[in-house]
């Protein structure tokens, strides 16, 4: 790929991370999820390309307050990236009537957008550099960014939230504890990682997501389909990391046998092959449960992360 260093960096970063997730959205069948030919009663697709929209200027926003660490204007923990999350998310919530679209695609990708301005204002991009500067990025947070986080999550009403046993988000003693002890948003991270794929993110500085991009790229290579290698992907890393909405929804057996269920989708050849298609197509029928307890989102905001990888990287459709 042949990257040119944008004139517009803000712009740039923005225009690269809301064609990440209308790409992700649009890849089908995406089992489980919404996506150009499947809808939930509720949530359609279209909301996620209002969601999409809306997310424009939040994203140039964070990428710009990248660029002003870059040039000392600006301090890592001065960032309010948890405050960037909630107004991403109110915004999504007033373009369109679906519920919760993004949430997780938000929490994931602002740290990005920001990460993304730090090093493109360094006048070099490269992935390693990127998760360098992610890595101080969310490091970097506050208690006033926790409380924030905890105002957006209350907005987004996610599914299968249930009950953490500490710093719980549905108890309000939480931001009083969080204020009061000072316990920044990377720490609140530290507390849900076990059981929640984005916050385990957060704070080992995106495994799954760097992971996913070697294979993502690999998959453009062999098949030259964007459709295939987003799908693929998704199937990849689901089959490798059980999806944390369905083990809270559904229990933890669950989402290992969605897991299993991926890899012998992936084994068949997936879209590749006759055979890897019917199973892809019985896959994604199985996990439509009219309650979504079966729904890898976690998983879809994932890929959505790889895919901005690829995308800030140089790759276009």
């Amino acid at each position: 790929m042949v990257f040119k260093m944008p004139w517009n960096i803000p712009e740039y970063v923005s225009g690269c991370l809301q064609l990440a997730v209308l790409l992700e959205v649009s890849a089908y069948p995406k089992p489980g999820n919404v996506h150009r030919t499947a809808d939930f009663d509720e949530t359609r697709y279209e909301h996620f390309l209002a969601s999409a929209v809306a997310l424009k200027p939040h994203f140039q926003y964070a990428a710009r307050q990248g660029v002003l660490i870059h040039n000392g204007k600006v301090d890592l923990d001065r960032v309010a990236s948890g405050k960037i999350i909630k107004e991403a998310v109110l915004d999504v919530s007033s373009w369109q009537h679906g519920g919760n679209t993004m949430l997780g695609s938000i929490i994931l990708l602002m740290p990005i957008a920001i990460g993304a301005g730090i090093t493109l204002a360094a006048g070099a991009f490269s992935i390693q550099k990127l998760r360098r500067n992610l890595k101080s990025v969310t490091e970097s947070t506050t208690p006033e960014d926790a409380v924030n986080l905890y105002d957006a999550i209350n907005i987004a009403q996610p599914g299968g939230l249930g009950k953490a046993p500490e710093l719980d988000v549905t108890n309000a003693a939480s931001r009083k504890r969080i204020v009061e002890e000072e316990i920044s948003l990377y720490q609140v991270f530290k507390i849900s990682a076990p059981w929640d794929s984005i916050s385990s993110e957060w704070v080992n500085n995106y495994p799954i997501t760097f992971n996913g991009y070697p294979f993502f790229t690999q998959q453009l290579q062999e098949t030259n389909n964007i459709n295939t290698a987003t799908v693929h992907t998704f199937l990849k890393i689901l089959s490798e990391v059980p999806d944390t909405l369905i083990a809270r929804k559904a229990g933890k057996s669950k989402a290992k046998e969605v897991s299993a269920q991926a890899q012998k989708v992936l084994a068949r050849g997936g879209l590749t092959t006759l055979k890897g298609q019917e199973s892809l197509l019985k896959f994604d029928a199985k996990l439509r449960d009219p309650a979504h307890h079966l729904n890898p989102g976690t998983t879809a905001d994932i890929t959505a992360a790889v895919l901005s990888l690829a995308i800030l990287n140089g790759y276009r459709p």
